[in-house]
């Protein structure tokens, strides 16, 4: 069964999301996996052996200056160029503080990409809530393109088991945030990113009550979903749940076991796997 793949990071060494040797040490015991780099043409080669089409997130850009970020975003575009059968495009997370200067940057990405190119909030990360006007020039960015906004909810693996969490503050990632950004954004799209544990339930309600919210499951085996969550995407929430990764800190084959594991109908596992990112992305099938 093909797959898209709403989020996940880069395997490459200069896209690599964890990027000190404290983070590093790190993904063994909270992904359970081990730090390995894959050259581009490697990482393109695994995704089309899992058939796989991903959108790529660096991660660690959200505080960077913008001479060092358009290199990288450069770095993104050209690589999704190479390999569009895999790579399906990026998201970009960029400091909100640039104002101006950053939305025009995710606007120069929109326009020279051939790949999809949207805006990520990690508030944790941002220190801003998602429904924070600072965001404004960017969200404008998105609803003039028809973009959406990944807005990263719930906890995160970023900071855990570090002194103080790394300094990230959990309850920015609160979906309640979504929910006013929502309400207050009616045009945007918005993508819920992460399940939202540990308030999972809000998320649910928030997905019901606002047809502008889509989720995706990135960063956590499914195997750990909660009982409510379980039952929604094979009832309610059924078009609007989607697979995310969060490659290379997970692996395709682990992953795909573990929701096969949960005794889906095949029906279910497709809207998951591709055919509700397909629908919303404007998607036509790249492989049967």
């Amino acid at each position: 069964m093909r797959i898209v793949d709403v989020h996940s990071h880069w395997g490459t060494k200069r896209g690599y999301v964890l990027r000190t040797e404290a983070e590093l040490a790190r993904q063994s015991t909270t992904w359970r996996s081990e730090p390995k780099y894959d050259s581009e043409d490697e990482m393109a080669q695994y995704l089309r052996a899992n058939t796989v089409r991903a959108i790529l997130d660096f991660g660690f850009t959200k505080k960077l200056p913008l001479d060092e970020l358009v290199p990288l975003h450069d770095y993104a575009l050209d690589t999704q160029a190479k390999y569009p059968d895999a790579i399906l495009g990026h998201w970009l997370q960029i400091d909100p503080r640039l104002g101006a200067a950053g939305a025009a940057e995710l606007e120069r990405c929109i326009r020279a990409s051939e790949g999809f190119i949207g805006y990520c909030v990690s508030a944790s990360g941002m220190g801003y809530t998602a429904d924070d006007p600072i965001y404004g020039p960017f969200y404008e960015v998105l609803k003039r393109y028809r973009r959406p906004a990944l807005v990263l909810v719930g906890h995160t693996g970023s900071g855990a088991g570090l002194p103080g969490g790394g300094g990230l503050k959990l309850d920015l990632c609160h979906p309640r945030y979504v929910d006013y950004l929502a309400a207050e954004q009616p045009d945007l799209t918005i993508i819920a990113g992460r399940p939202a544990w540990p308030w999972q339930d809000e998320m649910i309600s928030i997905l019901l009550h606002k047809p502008n919210v889509w989720s995706e499951l990135h960063g956590w085996s499914p195997k750990y979903l909660t009982e409510a969550l379980k039952r929604e995407i094979r009832g309610r929430l059924k078009a609007r749940v989607m697979f995310g990764a969060d490659y290379p800190l997970f692996r395709y084959e682990r992953l795909v076991d573990d929701w096969r594991a949960l005794g889906y109908e095949e029906d279910v596992l497709a809207r998951v796997f591709h055919r509700n990112a397909e629908g919303l992305f404007g998607l036509t099938a790249a492989r049967e």
